[in-house]
This record gives C-alpha cells, sequence and structure tokens, in this order.
C-alpha cells in the first residue's frame, strides 16, 4: 500500500490524511467518528486536520479521543480563528485546543483564514508558540498569493510550513499562479474538500462520464479518482472527511491508484484549469 508519500513539515507521511470537519457536531456520532479516524490511522492516514472552529472544539474532542494512547503514531495539525491570532488569545486558544486534543504539542498550527489581526503579529505568537514547545510547526489557510507574498516580507514569515486551501477537479484556481509559487518555495499544500463541498457541484463531479469511465477503467469509484488527480499535483496532500470505516478505506485505497498522462489529459479537458487570475474559493 501507500504508494503515494510525500515530505510533509519534515516528515514523511501519505498524501492523503483525515480531515474532521462537522464531526463533534452529534454525541450520537461520536463512536462512529472515533472508530472512522481509529481505522484511518490503522490504514496509514495517520495526519489529522482539525480546528478550534469545527463544533466550536467538538471535533478537536472526538480526535482526542480518537488518538488517546497513539499520539505518536500521529500528525496532528489544528487551526486558530483569526480573532484568536495574536497576542494573549493566541496563547489562550492554542492551550484551549491542546487541552480538547489531550496532547502536549500540536504538529502543524495553522491561521484558519485572516482578519482580526495583523500577520506580523500571528508570525509573532506562532514563533511564541514554537519556542514554548506548543507547536512543532506553524502555517496558513486560506491565503492567496498577494497574501503570501506579504506573508514572506515579515520577519519570520518565511517559517510557514503550509497553505491549506480549497482545491478539487472543478475548483482549479490555485494552478494559475498560488500552486506553481508553492511549489517553488517548497510550501505544501493541503487540500481541503478535495471531493468538492456537499452538494450539487460535488454530484455533478461524481456523475460525469469522463471520471465514471476513468473509474471504470481503474476498477476504482469516481471519488477515488477526484483524490487520486489531486495528488498526484507535487506538493499537494488532500484531506478528506470520512465519518464512516467504509469511506476511510476507501479514501486509503486510492493512494494506491496511478493515473495515466491520458486520464489526466481527459479530466483537464472536461474540467479544463482557467487561464487567469481568479478569486481564491473559500468555504
Amino acid at each position: 500500500m501507500m504508494d503515494n508519500m510525500m515530505q510533509f513539515c519534515g516528515t514523511q507521511l501519505p498524501a492523503i490524511g483525515q480531515g474532521t470537519w462537522y464531526m463533534g457536531e452529534s454525541t450520537a456520532n461520536r463512536r462512529q467518528e472515533v472508530a472512522a479516524l481509529n481505522a484511518g490511522i490503522a490504514q496509514g492516514l495517520t495526519l489529522i486536520d482539525t480546528a478550534e472552529m469545527y463544533a466550536d472544539g467538538g471535533a478537536e474532542e472526538v480526535v482526542g479521543e480518537a488518538i488517546r494512547g497513539k499520539r505518536d503514531d500521529v500528525f496532528l495539525v489544528s487551526k486558530v480563528y483569526p480573532w484568536n491570532a495574536g497576542g494573549k488569545k493566541l496563547a489562550a486558544a492554542c492551550e484551549a485546543s491542546l487541552r480538547r486534543l489531550g496532547t502536549e504539542t500540536i504538529d502543524l498550527y495553522l491561521l484558519h483564514w485572516r482578519g482580526g489581526f495583523e500577520l506580523a503579529e500571528t508570525v509573532e505568537g506562532m514563533q511564541t508558540l514554537l519556542a514554548q514547545g506548543k507547536i512543532r510547526h506553524w502555517g496558513v489557510s486560506n491565503l492567496d498569493l498577494a497574501d503570501m507574498h506579504e506573508l514572506m516580507k515579515i520577519d519570520g514569515g518565511a517559517g510557514c510550513a503550509a497553505n491549506q486551501v480549497l482545491y478539487h477537479l472543478a475548483s482549479r484556481g490555485i494552478e494559475y499562479d498560488l500552486l506553481p509559487w508553492c511549489q517553488s518555495h517548497k510550501i505544501p499544500v493541503m487540500a481541503y474538500c478535495p471531493l468538492a463541498q456537499a452538494g450539487r457541484l460535488r454530484r455533478g463531479l461524481l456523475a460525469d462520464q469522463t471520471v465514471q469511465d476513468i473509474a471504470s477503467a481503474h476498477r476504482a469509484t469516481a471519488a477515488q479518482i477526484l483524490l487520486a488527480w489531486v495528488i498526484h499535483h507535487q506538493g499537494v496532500m488532500a484531506i478528506p472527511k470520512a465519518a464512516t470505516v467504509a469511506h476511510v478505506e476507501e479514501n486509503a485505497a486510492a493512494l494506491n491508484i496511478a493515473l495515466t498522462a491520458e486520464d489526466v489529459s481527459r479530466l483537464d479537458n472536461a474540467f479544463p484549469a482557467p487561464g487567469r487570475k481568479v478569486a481564491l474559493d473559500v468555504v
């Protein structure tokens, strides 16, 4: 298994991790969500992404339960609200996340999106958390190229270890400038909603005839082809959410799919990347 590995923050990790958006919102689903995360860890999907925003900390609590006794086996990512991303608020938010996760260190701590504090104050706070051993790396989420240029001009800004953005076959705007820039600066991109957000767009992607035909040729599902497409890009990791064991196993199996050049060309023709700058997609 695990053909698709990548260097991520100095650690060798599979190019598919586990997202947790919408987890922790119902106690009735908790056991199933914990089981899904544990199944993912067993399948080698050892990067788990969460945030203080998700279910007001509920998702972090689910993750904390899932990794109890196996903290050293996982790479933990969490995110801070922009209005908590500076000064004493950043320190307090990180402490609260650590408490919910049941750990002493977060492997990668991200600014969830811009706003509330200047980037310079966020970077300063992240550096303090690093020095204290509360986090091992820091990064950003939902920052476009102009934001990244601004970040790089800040003292310590070059310490940014990752950028997490929306990216899937029907949302390819980052390929125009942000993705090439991140690749050239060796800043990994974490693709959230790699199967598109639930709704009409996702249904359209999964039902697309080209996607279906390629899936059939690989004896795979349409969702697996969409994941394989995301991670075939250099330096890109996908973090799909899976709330059931079966769904986790399906995601993990996508690591073994090697799309051919013809597959990629057909998908490019069916869902072409924009030929100009477009606004960064955010959900």
